[in-house]
């Protein structure tokens, strides 16, 4: 064959690439033994070496490739670059679950005595694994209401290792001033990282207004059909480990890897790193082969379904907002949303599709909202096709006090809803008839 018979270069240059475009085709190629085009699933366990030198050089983190899927597997990879592609990352590493991720993380960056600060608007499963599971570690979180700078400075010691914040809180809708926020963390040289399960990276890039590391569930809306479980840390890849001195684990020599120092070797992927050989190696939370496929699977449709969600959400909350059994919706795409403006800088697309509404019929007319409905299903989930409702008071956040219940948004007439994307109209009918005589 001569030369200008040749095929071109099929490869895809992602920087070059819209968002749509990058949710189905970053990370992924064709299959070289058998070209199959969807990404295939490896459930193997263990990968073959090519000599003892290929074995020595892998396990010394000298050259990449699969070891052991408990760290790598060809599947997870895949959903992995398509993650940081989408974040606009460096590097991402995926975990069984949201919960998981959440733990590698500070793993990776806390030593028993250090704390962290969070927002007092998370979910209250992150309250719950932030203030007690944690302090049995050592680690000690201080929550802050993050719309106050001077209540994050002040709370900020010698041993605040990050700053945690969700981009959508669950289940209130509170929107926060990322940018202003992130430029505390850079004054007191640590990271911002971000929840940024409820508005993907579709709605929004917190990389982009100064975040550090973005975390998801990708249970929710990545995978978005609820079928599998899966967590997933972004590294940003702009922070400075050195500077500050207070991360040791990251800047010194690493006993179990012959005295490597993560950062220095890896620069601007250290972090995802340590998390990875450290992290997944020692406590194991590694994701499934099935269930990264089932997530790849889900975040193909990503830009579709969260413009239905989007819409879907807002046309809900605009009827809820007039309805007679109803004391107020806390939706930040609604004109009278304290949020709004905050909306409007960092959510243009749309602001989500989780929210919360009050009762004026309290504790038990949200049991029998949730006893009454029949296309919403009453669960212990969000960013599912499907509509989805719960009363968190009794179920997600009974395990608090009501003191915490009412600072996370879910005192004892607060429901949620996470609106699907099927017809708004009947989404609409469920709701109505289920709220008829409340």
């Amino acid at each position: 064959m001569t030369d200008e018979n040749k095929k071109p270069s099929m490869a895809i240059n992602y920087n070059d690439c819209g968002f749509e475009t990058l949710a189905i085709h970053a990370g992924a190629s064709v299959d070289p033994t058998t070209g199959a085009r969807s990404t295939p699933i490896h459930p193997s366990t263990a990968y073959v070496f090519n000599d003892p030198d290929h074995a020595a050089e892998l396990f010394n983190l000298q050259t990449f490739g699969f070891i052991y899927s408990r760290m790598t597997n060809p599947t997870v990879s895949v959903f992995e670059e398509r993650m940081a592609a989408l974040e606009g990352g460096r590097a991402a590493v995926a975990s069984s679950s949201g919960h998981s991720v959440q733990f590698l993380t500070a793993a990776t960056l806390l030593e028993p005595g250090d704390n962290f600060i969070a927002s007092k608007h998370l979910y209250g499963g992150s309250i719950t694994q932030f203030s007690m599971s944690f302090k049995k570690l050592g680690w000690n979180c201080c929550f802050v209401d993050m719309h106050t700078p001077d209540l994050i400075n002040k709370a900020i010691t010698s041993k605040t290792k990050f700053i945690f914040i969700e981009a959508l809180a669950n289940p209130g809708g509170v929107v926060l001033d990322i940018q202003k926020i992130a430029t505390i963390a850079k004054s007191h040289k640590i990271p911002l990282i971000v929840d940024n399960t409820l508005a993907t990276p579709y709605l929004l890039k917190p990389l982009e207004w100064g975040a550090d590391i973005v975390i998801h569930s990708a249970t929710k809306f990545i995978g978005g059909h609820g079928n599998a479980m899966a967590g997933v840390v972004v590294e940003g890849g702009t922070f400075d480990w050195f500077e500050s001195g207070k991360y040791p684990g990251l800047t010194l020599p690493e006993p179990a890897y012959h005295g490597l120092n993560f950062a220095e070797t890896f620069g601007s992927f250290g972090f995802s790193m340590k998390l990875r050989a450290v992290g997944l190696r020692d406590y194991g939370p590694c994701l499934s082969a099935t269930s990264a496929w089932n997530i790849l699977q889900g975040i193909e449709t990503l830009p579709l379904r969260m413009d239905r969600h989007c819409s879907n959400a807002l046309s809900v909350a605009k009827w809820l907002e007039i309805h007679p059994a109803v004391n107020w919706v806390s939706y930040g795409g609604l004109e009278k949303s304290p949020y709004k403006s905050l909306v409007n800088k960092y959510l243009p697309k749309g602001a989500g599709a989780v929210f919360t509404f009050g009762l004026k019929g309290g504790f038990d007319a949200g049991i029998k909202l949730v006893k009454n409905v029949n296309l919403f299903s009453h669960l212990a989930n969000i960013g599912d096709t499907r509509s989805l409702i719960i009363h968190p008071a009794s179920t997600t956040h009974r395990q608090l006090s009501k003191q915490q219940q009412v600072s996370a948004g879910a005192a004892p007439d607060v429901v949620r809803l996470s609106v699907g994307i099927e017809t708004v109209d009947d989404i609409i009918n469920d709701l109505d008839k289920a709220m008829y005589n409340l």
